[in-house]
């Protein structure tokens, strides 16, 4: 053994010990309400391809098409020779979806979000964050430099008194609220109404990461912001993925032309990456119609969300509070949570056990999550199972 494992050899085993340690499922098949792992088939309730259009015929038929146009890789990127014409197609689709003047593609929603942070703020700023952001809204604001602060989770009152204590002592400034339209592991919306008044109180820009709202909520599908009735003067960012409801991959950043010119310029997450195969794009033009098109899918995957929540009723477990497609029953263990997931796969039921890091301390959970692809059946046999392993909610 190299001095190099030997170094890490006992972090792998006390993750071990501590039932922290994340292990793979080889998928051998798309992604669906069924999905074939390891040669054995599963109804899938961890997926976050929440209008079940990753398999969709139309979007892999986009798919198919534009591979054999522009081939298979892009290339290089954007600023480079890689900004294909779909690509500029679905940045003018995607402005307009979200009602703003321009989008900017990214290649993944880590990249928007980092590159993004940083080519907004530096040394002397301020970035304030909920304190159950995504790791990519973290991790952006830590490489910033900035002066970084957390706000208790959906807390306007902790926000305002962040935000008044920046302005007395730096009050020329920047300063950058970010939050979670949706947040991912517990699957609450913020009060992005509130945080907008804020931050025109305050004279601070709010950046929301709608990576798990954009599709699902809204009257027409476009999130957060339009569910909460935010306009682009209250939220002037917007980062939203096209992995989990769009069913595709990548990800954009909405907002004013100045917004997105300086993003051109300064991020360098988009300046020094490849972009998303222009296949990808086409795909994903093809998905962004259905989103438009099927509203039917928002509806089933509500009512989805109502059956199992009044089918969990009378059943042992602590459901977090959420009207989203994120459904976390929270265990508390993550040997509990490990465990009830392992018995729900011998009824061939694949949810995933999510544990700290990821969430806090003592908070582990079973992070269910419903797709429009799931039929009121399927979302029975879930309920049945999780009847069987109730029992064991407390080991």
């Amino acid at each position: 053994m190299s001095s190099l494992d030997n170094a890490l050899s006992p972090a792998l085993a006390a993750r071990q010990e501590a039932h922290l340690y994340r292990q793979r499922r080889t998928l051998e098949s798309p992604q669906g309400a069924e999905v074939l792992v390891n040669g054995q088939r599963y109804l899938n309730f961890c997926s976050n391809d929440y209008l079940g259009l990753a398999n969709h015929p139309e979007v892999i038929a986009a798919f198919q098409n534009a591979a054999n146009q522009y081939g298979v890789g892009s290339g290089a990127s954007h600023l480079v020779v890689g900004h294909s014409r779909v690509h500029h197609e679905l940045e003018e689709a995607l402005a307009d979806f979200t009602g703003r003047p321009r989008a900017l593609l990214f290649s993944s929603g880590y990249q928007a979000n980092m590159g993004t942070i940083n080519a907004l703020v530096g040394r002397h700023d301020f970035v304030f964050q909920d304190r159950l952001n995504h790791a990519s809204l973290l991790d952006g604001a830590l490489l910033s430099g900035s002066r970084f602060q957390r706000f208790t989770h959906n807390d306007p009152q902790a926000l305002e008194k962040r935000l008044c204590e920046a302005q007395k002592k730096s009050p020329d400034s920047r300063k950058l609220v970010v939050v979670d339209g949706v947040f991912s592991m517990d699957g609450d919306e913020a009060p992005l109404k509130a945080y907008a008044d804020l931050c025109q109180q305050y004279g601070a820009w709010l950046m929301v990461d709608d990576a798990h709202g954009l599709g699902v909520i809204g009257a027409h599908g476009r999130g957060s912001l339009e569910a909460a009735g935010c306009s682009l003067a209250d939220a002037p960012v917007l980062m939203g993925t096209l992995g989990k409801a769009f069913g595709t991959a990548g990800a954009f950043v909405a907002g004013s032309e100045v917004l997105i010119e300086s993003l051109i310029q300064n991020a360098r997450n988009y300046i020094y990456t490849t972009a998303i195969p222009p296949a990808v794009a086409a795909a994903t033009l093809s998905s962004l119609a259905l989103i438009k098109r099927e509203a039917w899918r928002r509806q089933h995957l509500q009512n989805l969300i109502e059956q199992f929540q009044q089918g969990l009723k009378g059943l042992p477990f602590e459901l977090m509070p959420s009207h989203t497609a994120i459904q976390p029953l929270l265990v508390g263990s993550s040997e509990a949570a490990l465990h009830l997931s392992e018995k729900l796969r011998d009824q061939n039921i694949l949810i995933s056990a999510i544990r700290p890091p990821t969430v806090p301390e003592g908070t582990a959970r079973l992070r269910i999550t419903l797709s429009a692809a799931h039929s009121e059946a399927q979302v029975q046999q879930l309920l049945l199972a999780l009847a069987v392993v109730a029992d064991d909610i407390h080991l």
